[in-house]
């Protein structure tokens, strides 16, 4: 059985519709089998979505494991003089991020690989429900990566599970020198807050 961070899902697709309600907007958002959240919003993107303090209107935003766009959508909308980087290793996602895109007149968004961000590039902010599921050394690995990326102070939030080590990965965070703080809990999901300070 493949997973929702296989870059080549082999679940046979089948294609469903969702909606995202948020207070200041709603979208269609198509989702497959093969990806994360198929066929429903996750519960832990929309309290991100719902607790994260505005982005910044300009420069370079990051949603780190895109998925089909639940949460870059919505911080592209937010932000529409920054360029959202929508970044997800699942061909199959990325199809679906940049088709929900269109289909919502999302113009300044942009769906690649990991591997096709420009070395040089910066970010003002990252929203992220990363992908707890890959393990917890590629998890710290990819976050330490990504976390280096932002501007001095930048700052990220991220959407983790308790029973997923939510509070562990807190502690983690801090530990690496991004001080870290809470800023929501519900239904045993934690948003995390982190500021680049250096």
């Amino acid at each position: 059985m493949g997973h929702y961070f296989d870059e080549d899902p082999d679940a046979p697709s089948s294609p469903r519709d969702v909606e995202l309600w948020l207070p200041d907007m709603s979208l269609t958002l198509t989702t497959d089998r093969g990806v994360f959240g198929y066929d429903q919003i996750d519960a832990g993107s929309k309290l991100l979505l719902l607790k994260a303090p505005p982005p910044p209107p300009a420069g370079n935003l990051l949603d780190l494991g895109c998925g089909v766009g639940t949460i870059a959508l919505p911080l592209a909308r937010r932000a529409p003089g920054a360029t959202v980087w929508a970044v997800d290793v699942n061909r199959r996602a990325r199809d679906l991020c940049t088709t929900n895109a269109v289909a919502n007149e999302v113009t300044n968004m942009r769906v690649v690989a990991p591997d096709d961000v420009p070395d040089d590039l910066t970010f003002d902010c990252i929203w992220s429900n990363p992908p707890i599921r890959v393990g917890k050394k590629a998890l710290h690995e990819m976050l330490l990566m990504w976390l280096g990326r932002l501007v001095p102070g930048g700052d990220a939030v991220l959407v983790v599970h308790k029973h997923l080590g939510g509070d562990s990965l807190q502690r983690w965070i801090t530990e690496a020198g991004y001080p870290t703080s809470r800023l929501a809990s519900s239904s045993g999901y934690r948003i995390l807050h982190t500021t680049r300070t250096m």
